[in-house]
């Protein structure tokens, strides 16, 4: 094989007892992950609201944003739980371009995978203990999901990863919920089908290791839009798209029956601003449905503190460097026109 080994990456053990999760810490994230539970149960009423940068590179700013959450979540507490987005692994759809903080804690430098390790596991612990508030990342890498399993309050598999049978099998180990985004086809029985796996136990190779895990039953869908043979947007978050998830669920049988609803990608056709509109008809929609309000458990918003976006190289704090996003002063707004409605 064509491999060139730089070095030897540390081991999960390794890069944990460097970087523990404080014990204080850790107690404030079994609680946060105790009441998401309950939500996806239906234990707990409360809309969540996953919600922050397309990808996160600059420690600073997340961690300004994520505690301007914090405030906004004792505000809305009664109605909405808040989910800060932490995404340290970024997808290219060509394979190009900057791939998150875990490849280069520096937009402009090289990458240092090992360096990149230490920056993104620092990330989540400051943001956590700062907050209260534990975080969603996307599990691009399942080997390399680990590294943050102890941190982490929920994890999403990306469209493009969602039929993949180790991302499938990971997801069943997890203790947090795992949102499985639909395709970008659209075939939603991809979804389910993922669904379905990470719901079951299951035994296999991970990291070395043969492992057994018990199926993760709060598992659910993400409905993020989907891109025809033409390459157009089709967006999926209407009440006729909603209503069929609910047959498809019983069908299936599947516990803890839930969807949320990916405000922007293929469902705003990638206009950002269009967000706060998608999520109200996504609000209005459960106000109408018994069954929509019981299955539809939250949305997912890319918001920043500046609005829009701005290159790799550019030196504007808190906007940016991949997908644009909405600015603080529409998010702030946005959650509570939510709690209000909720």
């Amino acid at each position: 094989m064509s491999f060139t080994v730089k070095r030897r990456m540390p081991s999960v053990e390794e890069v944990l007892a460097i970087q523990p999760l404080p014990p204080d810490v850790a107690s404030v994230k079994k609680t946060r992950d105790s009441e998401l539970q309950q939500i996806f149960e239906g234990r707990d009423n409360r809309f969540i609201v996953i919600i922050g940068p397309c990808s996160a590179h600059d420690e600073t700013a997340v961690c300004d944003y994520v505690s301007r959450l914090a405030k906004l979540q004792e505000q809305v507490a009664e109605k909405l739980f808040l989910v800060p987005r932490i995404y340290t692994n970024k997808p290219r759809t060509t394979g190009t371009g900057y791939k998150g903080m875990l490849h280069q804690p520096d937009p402009n430098r090289d990458p240092d995978m090992v360096e990149g390790l230490r920056a993104i596991r620092s990330m989540h612990i400051r943001a956590l203990s700062e907050s209260g508030l534990a975080a969603a990342d996307e599990m691009l890498y399942p080997d390399n999901a680990a590294y943050l399993a102890d941190v982490l309050g929920y994890v999403a598999v990306g469209a493009r990863s969602v039929e993949n049978q180790q991302h499938r099998l990971v997801a069943s180990g997890f203790d947090v919920p795992v949102g499985m985004k639909n395709p970008t086809s659209g075939d939603v029985s991809i979804m389910m089908n993922s669904i379905a796996a990470a719901q079951a136990a299951h035994t296999f190779i991970y990291n070395t290791n043969e492992v057994e895990t018990p199926g993760n039953h709060l598992t659910h869908a993400i409905m993020r839009g989907a891109v025809n043979h033409f390459g157009q947007a089709i967006p999926n978050y209407h009440y006729e798209d909603l209503s069929h998830l609910v047959k498809l669920f019983s069908d299936r049988a599947l516990k803890n029956p839930g969807v949320v609803v990916d405000a922007n990608h293929a469902n705003s056709n990638k206009r950002y601003s269009e967000q706060p509109r998608i999520v109200m008809d996504v609000l209005d929609h459960r106000r109408y449905s018994p069954e929509l309000k019981q299955l539809v458990k939250g949305v997912m918003v890319e918001s920043f503190i500046v609005e829009g976006a701005q290159q790799a190289d550019g030196n504007v704090y808190g906007q940016s460097i991949t997908d644009p996003c909405i600015g603080w002063g529409i998010t702030e707004k946005l959650i509570l026109d939510m709690a209000d409605r909720c």
